[in-house]
C-alpha cells in the first residue's frame, strides 16, 4: 500500500509532498463530480481502492474526502460508502466545470479577474468594518509567514474572498467564488515558482494598507498592478490552459518532492 513520504525527507518537504498530492487527487475527482463525468447518485471507490488508483496513502484519501464532504460534493455514509450528492445553485463553484468547457487560458483568467477584483477592493476600501480588516489583515499575515507552497495559496484565496466579503456586495463575492478553484491553481504556480514573482514588489501588504487608509483609488490602483503581473511573468504559459498548465506545474512539484526523498 502507498505511504505518505519517510521521516527522512524532513517534516517539510514531506508536508509539501502531501499537501501537493492531496490538490491532485481532489482536483481531479471535483473535476470529475462538477463536470458530470463521476454521476450524481454514483458510489465511489472505497479508500483502499482510491489509495491505490492514485498512488497514494489511505490518510491522504481520507483528507481528500473530507474536502469533498465539507464543499457538498459527496455525503459520507457509514459503513455504506461516498456517494456523489446533487448540485444545486447555491453552490457558486458549479459554474468551475463551465468555464472550463471553455479551457480558459491564463491569460483570460486574468483579463476577468482585473475588472472584477479591481471593483471589488474599491468597495472594500469604502465600506469595510473594523471586524473585515483584521480578517483581511490575518488573511495577509499567513500568507507572509506560510512556507508551504500550498499553504500560501490557500492563504492567498482567503486574502482575496475576504477582500470580496468587505466590499458588501454578495453578488460579486460569489463571482469571485465561481472562479476561486482556477484562482488557487494560478496561486500554487505563482508562490512556487521565482519566476512569476517580483522580489520586493508587496502588493498584498500595500493592497491591505489602501484598504485600511480608505484610499479607494490607491486601492485599485495597487490590485490591478498585482493582477496584471501575471501579465508580464507567465510568459508562453498565458496562452496555455489552466488546466493544462495546473496539472503540468502540480506533477513537476511532486517530480520536485520526490526527488529530495
Amino acid at each position: 500500500m502507498p505511504a505518505d513520504p519517510p521521516a527522512p525527507m524532513g517534516q517539510d518537504i514531506a508536508q509539501s509532498y502531501r499537501g501537493l498530492l492531496t490538490e491532485r487527487i481532489a482536483r481531479q475527482l471535483e473535476h470529475g463530480i462538477r463536470s458530470g463525468e463521476i454521476q450524481v447518485g454514483s458510489k465511489l471507490p472505497s479508500e483502499r481502492e482510491l489509495a491505490a488508483q492514485f498512488g497514494a496513502s489511505r490518510n491522504v484519501v481520507r483528507e481528500v474526502l473530507r474536502r469533498l464532504e465539507a464543499q457538498h460534493l459527496i455525503e459520507v455514509a457509514p459503513g455504506r460508502g461516498s456517494f456523489v450528492r446533487e448540485q444545486t445553485s447555491q453552490h457558486a463553484r458549479h459554474y468551475d466545470a463551465l468555464y472550463r468547457a471553455g479551457r480558459p487560458t491564463v491569460r483570460q483568467l486574468i483579463e476577468a479577474r482585473i475588472p472584477l477584483e479591481v471593483e471589488i477592493v474599491g468597495l472594500a476600501a469604502e465600506r469595510a468594518d473594523e471586524a473585515q480588516l483584521a480578517v483581511i489583515k490575518q488573511a495577509n499575515d499567513a500568507l507572509l509567514k506560510a512556507t508551504d507552497v500550498v499553504d500560501k495559496a490557500h492563504a492567498d484565496l482567503d486574502f482575496h474572498d475576504a477582500i470580496a466579503q468587505a466590499s458588501g456586495n454578495p453578488v460579486l463575492r460569489i463571482m469571485l467564488s465561481s472562479i476561486s478553484g482556477m484562482m488557487f491553481e494560478m496561486m500554487l504556480r505563482s508562490h512556487s515558482d521565482p519566476g512569476i514573482g517580483e522580489p520586493g514588489v508587496p502588493h498584498h501588504p500595500e493592497i491591505y494598507a489602501a484598504i485600511a487608509a480608505r484610499d479607494v483609488e490607491r486601492a485599485r490602483d495597487h490590485m490591478r498592478e498585482h493582477l496584471t503581473l501575471g501579465l508580464r511573468t507567465y510568459g508562453a504559459d498565458l496562452d496555455v490552459s489552466v488546466d493544462v498548465m495546473a496539472r503540468q506545474h502540480i506533477e513537476a512539484l511532486l517530480s520536485q518532492a520526490a526527488h529530495r526523498r
